[in-house]
């Protein structure tokens, strides 16, 4: 993903941050810090660390919607969600974050600095990516059945990477909780695909033996 402030000297980087009035603070390992993200303009900045966004049902079921680290950005601006009362944001390790304000990214008085020219460029390049990861997403759920969900995931990432074996970036317990489903009923599906022949995954390497029509 684009780094917020990618092209942009470390000065210049606390230049801008001082004049946003961004303010770090530094979390411990399972922290929940959905209270600093109560103003519907507050966008936090990973600086180091990393978290999980969740979501509960009514049925008390968790389901995994993010995990972010350095330079990622978050916030109600990005994804609504973040305002449901049922989400979480859970520090995963000792985790460094600044908080800043929506409104103040639009400050006249320093939109005319090229290097704060740049940072908005970057940071409209992640709120472009954080949306088509949605829409694909969103693209996945539709799908009824496990196996449709993960053939829509591996022809989506072998798209991507422009050959047709590539590796699962994150954990296959991410997985299931990306494709809203039990780890376990995954796990016998990915099994089946490559009884099959649909597939041949090893861990979280997969390789498609099939060619999309």
């Amino acid at each position: 993903m684009q780094n917020l402030f990618e092209g942009i000297s470390n000065k210049n980087k606390d230049k801008i941050l001082k004049s946003l009035e961004g303010l770090p603070t530094r979390f411990t390992k399972g922290i929940n810090i959905i209270s600093y993200m109560n103003r519907k303009n507050t966008i936090g900045i990973i600086n180091s660390g990393s978290i999980e966004i969740s979501i509960s049902n009514y049925n008390g079921d968790t389901f995994l919607l993010d995990e972010l680290g350095p330079n990622d950005i978050f916030g109600s601006v990005i994804s609504s969600s973040i305002l449901n009362k049922e989400c979480t944001i859970i520090t995963r390790e000792e985790t460094n974050i600044t908080f800043i304000d929506f409104d103040n990214i639009t400050n006249k008085e320093i939109v005319k600095n090229d290097y704060y020219i740049k940072f908005i460029e970057n940071f409209l390049k992640i709120i472009s990516e954080q949306t088509t990861l949605k829409n694909e997403r969103i693209e996945i759920l539709i799908k009824k059945t496990i196996r449709d969900r993960l053939l829509t995931y591996f022809d989506m990432m072998a798209k991507k990477v422009g050959v047709r074996t590539f590796t699962i970036p994150y954990s296959l317990s991410f997985l299931a909780n990306y494709l809203a489903t039990d780890r376990s009923a995954m796990m016998r599906e990915i099994k089946n695909l490559n009884t099959d022949g649909l597939i041949i995954s090893k861990g979280r390497k997969i390789k498609l033996m099939y060619q999309k029509k």
